[in-house]
């Protein structure tokens, strides 16, 4: 394990005297001039950045509980689902052919490819494949998707330090902490109102965490490791205005990826940097957040798991369509509608989405051409959650336009964030209706590991081919047992 020097007890809130900042040339006149400095903020006296350093050493050891590895795996199989069906997406080919041309060292792999490269790159590009579309899973109370940073960094690492199966489950895991914990200290909301992206900012921390695990790196390491990160962390709110969902990869995955294994590796070859960051002056929290809540940085650590509060997309849409698709889907069935016998549906979602969705130029995060779909189909397959040319279809067009979108207040509910409420109107004049409090996958409502294979084989065969993607399950569902994630290699690059 490699050791950072600290120089002059870098760790001591005594450390930075005016002496220190006085020092070299021209101090003694710095000295006349300086007003009196707040050298550390008052969270300093708790340590937060050594606290949750700490664990983050401890946590590559520890005996995770038996529902927490489960999720887990569920989580990295998933994962792995989106980074093989968005390499053939738009932004995951723009990532590949992008990463190709860069070379680098051979030491990860680029997922559906032959491309060996260094893990940074591969990184970058696995997880842009990871958001290459709306597969990936979904924090509810932070809108985080750790799952599309968290995973990909892990599979990088792990390749690149040849660490087994076990070391990433226990890697991915603290990911996913980190990064939400990261969130609910700032506050998403109070990002969010800044004009900034909370999802950019939670996959940089997603990812240096399970980095600098698979790094092993020491206690100083993980120090500067989450500095290294802090002064990455960006993200502006703009991707809502990306129509080709190549940027938003790249904002919600890729960059926080590359950045995290940029942070991890830097320290790992003897970088130093400032030991406290969300404790010192100007630290991260502060810089972030108008209301920054500390505590939550390491409140319940060891503990709660937020991968097993992460839900998981049954449909390959976006998550604010989730809930609605289940409600129509269960009134289609339930009362045999049809194109022919509908005369108008209303879907009600909570105000702080329902922009998001509404006839959205993108066609996997458009709630009237997905419920126009599963009207016509009973169902909402990937590749019709992907097509641009269905959406111009004479019939699809006909049937969106019978649907009609609601922002409702009502549905403001801090318990089940992401509800949907489906209201049909049939020809001879009856009205059905079905609320979706909480959508399959969530943790109220999970899917069972069969379901869940059954989900990442539909999206792994077209391109993996059958064989691939059963072994491919059946490896992953059984990643404690594997010697070293290298071995995996043979079933996820082609």
């Amino acid at each position: 394990m490699k050791k950072y020097p600290l120089a002059n007890n870098a760790l001591s809130p005594t450390v930075v005297t005016r002496r220190r900042l006085l020092q070299g040339a021209g101090g003694v006149i710095a000295a006349a001039t300086l007003p009196a400095v707040r050298l550390m903020s008052a969270a300093a006296a708790t340590d937060l950045t050594g606290e949750l350093a700490r664990y983050m050493v401890r946590a590559r050891e520890q005996t995770l509980p038996a529902n927490v590895e489960l999720e887990c795996k569920h989580h990295i199989l998933d994962t792995l689902g989106a980074m093989v069906s968005g390499s053939r997406l738009k932004a995951g080919e723009m990532a590949i052919a992008y990463i190709k041309a860069q070379g680098g060292v051979p030491e990860a792999s680029v997922i559906c490819t032959k491309i060996k490269t260094s893990a940074t790159n591969a990184a970058l590009a696995n997880a842009m494949c990871a958001h290459g579309d709306e597969t990936d899973d979904v924090e509810l109370m932070t809108h985080a998707h750790p799952g599309s940073s968290a995973v990909p960094a892990a599979i990088a690492m792990a390749e690149r330090e040849g660490r087994s199966g076990m070391e990433m489950l226990r890697a991915v895991v603290l990911g996913y902490d980190v990064c939400c914990r990261f969130l609910m200290a700032v506050g998403p909301d109070i990002v969010r109102s800044a004009h900034r992206s909370a999802e950019g900012l939670g996959s940089t921390f997603a990812s240096v965490a399970a980095a600098a695990s698979l790094a092993r790196l020491d206690e100083t390491g993980m120090r500067y490791a989450l500095s290294y990160a802090a002064q990455q962390v960006s993200g502006l709110w703009s991707w809502t205005q990306d129509t080709q969902h190549v940027e938003k990869a790249f904002d919600f995955a890729g960059m926080g990826t590359r950045n995290g294994l940029t942070a991890a590796t830097m320290v790992q070859a003897g970088f130093t940097g400032v030991p406290n960051v969300f404790d010192c002056e100007h630290n991260v929290l502060e810089a972030l957040s108008s209301q920054p809540r500390p505590s939550e940085l390491v409140a319940g650590l060891g503990n709660r798991f937020f991968v097993a509060e992460t839900s998981i997309k049954t449909f390959s849409v976006g998550y604010l369509i989730q809930s609605p698709l289940d409600a129509f889907l269960t009134l289609r069935r339930e009362n045999s509608l049809r194109p022919e016998n509908v005369e108008r549906i209303v879907v009600r979602l909570p105000v702080d989405g329902a922009g998001i969705v509404d006839n959205s130029s993108m066609p996997d995060v458009n709630v009237q051409y997905i419920i126009a779909v599963a009207l016509v189909d009973g169902a909402v397959s990937f590749e019709a959650s992907h097509s641009y040319a269905r959406m111009v279809d004479p019939q699809i067009r006909s049937l969106k336009d019978r649907v009609q979108l609601v922002a409702d207040p009502k549905l403001a509910d801090p318990g089940a964030p992401r509800s949907g409420l489906v209201e049909v109107t049939l020809k001879d004049g009856r009205t059905v209706s079905h609320f979706t409090r909480f959508p399959p996958g969530t943790k109220e409502n999970p899917l069972s590991t069969e379901g869940l294979n059954a989900k990442v084989r539909d999206l792994m065969t077209p391109v993996l081919g059958a064989e691939r993607t059963a072994n491919l399950i059946q490896r992953v569902n059984t990643l404690e047992d594997v010697r070293e994630v290298r071995d995996l290699r043979p079933l996820f690059t082609i």
